[in-house]
């Protein structure tokens, strides 16, 4: 391995080794932290991650190599990866290959031997911000003017494609779905039209199917404006709407709600989310930067779910049914105890057929 170097925005550098891909140039991205002590695999093929160097805080990450069976899509969409010390021989009877190895097949570089909880403490304290890796320190102050750009014009599908045989049949909106997604919705007897993000709502709409489902996605929400306007239109359309992160956030920017940047995001697993009115907690996995500001939220609306650290909004309801969820519920990669909201959403079109 040769020597690396990952310089902050902030001013701070860290030296380590080279790891993954080789690369000549600076590989600048917006850092922020995976608290998952597994799924390093799930969080590398992630959509939500797009333009982001992500960084595990879990001290050791590799042990159990490579499996294909448990990636989130077929490609990665971090920008670098950074863990503090990188397994080199995994062990586990699913294996099917290291983590090095598998970087480099991907394109994605890494470093590894930094102080990863240093770092952590910098982010909670100073904020996500921007950094860079390469064989030497860079100027921070030209990081500064990197924003994560096209996410969901990078992860959404291509084209219109059916999944599944079932007699409900669901239109799911792709903005960087992952497989699971699907998977959930197949096994409880949908038919899953995937529609790339662009898909005008006359069109969903004029399929008839029985729900809509909004996905999961990277970026700022606020930059979609076309694909909210789209949404409106679906949420318009009387049929039982789902929302899943980004599609969550999108939703409500489509009523007329806002979103608000967290300082450092939520992103990996035991995310605690409480259900609003109660004291039930739900222990969840999580991806993103921004979250609804659920004071804005229109009349008939409310929160449903909030989070227990930081008290932002975790879900929210509409006076037609539709609701989402900023959680991920459909995580391979953390608590599966979610699944009930795909239940939820299944019941309201098989009861609105």
């Amino acid at each position: 391995m040769s020597k690396a170097y990952l310089t902050l925005a902030c001013g701070d550098v860290f030296e380590g080794e080279f790891i993954g891909a080789a690369c000549s140039d600076a590989v600048v991205g917006e850092l922020v932290f995976s608290t998952a002590m597994v799924g390093y695999l799930e969080t590398l093929t992630d959509p939500s991650y797009f333009g982001q160097v992500v960084m595990q805080t879990f001290p050791l990450i590799g042990n159990y190599g490579v499996i294909s069976e448990d990636a989130a899509s077929e490609r990665c969409y971090c920008k670098a990866y950074i863990v503090r010390e990188l397994c080199q021989d995994p062990s586990n009877f699913r294996c099917e290959g290291d983590l090095d190895t598998f970087l480099k097949e991907k394109g994605i570089t890494g470093i590894c031997g930094v102080d990863t909880r240093a770092i952590t403490r910098i982010l909670r304290k100073k904020g996500t911000m921007n950094c860079a890796i390469a064989a030497a320190p860079v100027d921070p102050e030209t990081l500064k003017a990197y924003r994560v750009e096209g996410g969901v014009a990078a992860a959404t599908s291509a084209e219109v494609s059916v999944v599944g045989e079932g007699d409900v049949s669901v239109a799911l909106m792709d903005y960087g779905t992952k497989k699971s997604s699907i998977e959930q919705l197949t096994a409880r007897g949908c038919r899953v039209t995937l529609y790339p993000a662009g898909t005008a709502a006359e069109d969903v709409i004029a399929a008839g199917h029985d729900g809509i489902m909004l996905s999961d996605g990277p970026g700022d929400p606020t930059d979609n404006g076309g694909m909210i306007a789209e949404i409106a239109k679906l949420m318009a359309a009387g049929k039982p709407v789902f929302g899943v992160g980004l599609g969550h956030q999108m939703m409500a920017l489509s009523q007329g709600a806002g979103c608000v940047k967290l300082p450092f995001g939520h992103h990996g697993a035991s995310q605690p989310v409480v259900v609003a009115g109660s004291s039930r907690v739900y222990i969840t996995s999580q991806n993103h930067n921004f979250a609804v500001d659920g004071s804005t939220l229109p009349e008939g609306a409310k929160v449903t779910y909030y989070n227990a650290n930081d008290k932002s909004c975790e879900g929210a309801e509409y006076a037609n049914g539709a609701f989402g969820v900023q959680f991920t519920p459909d995580t391979n990669d953390g608590p599966q105890n979610s699944g009930f909201l795909f239940d939820r959403f299944v019941t309201m079109m098989k009861e609105g057929k």
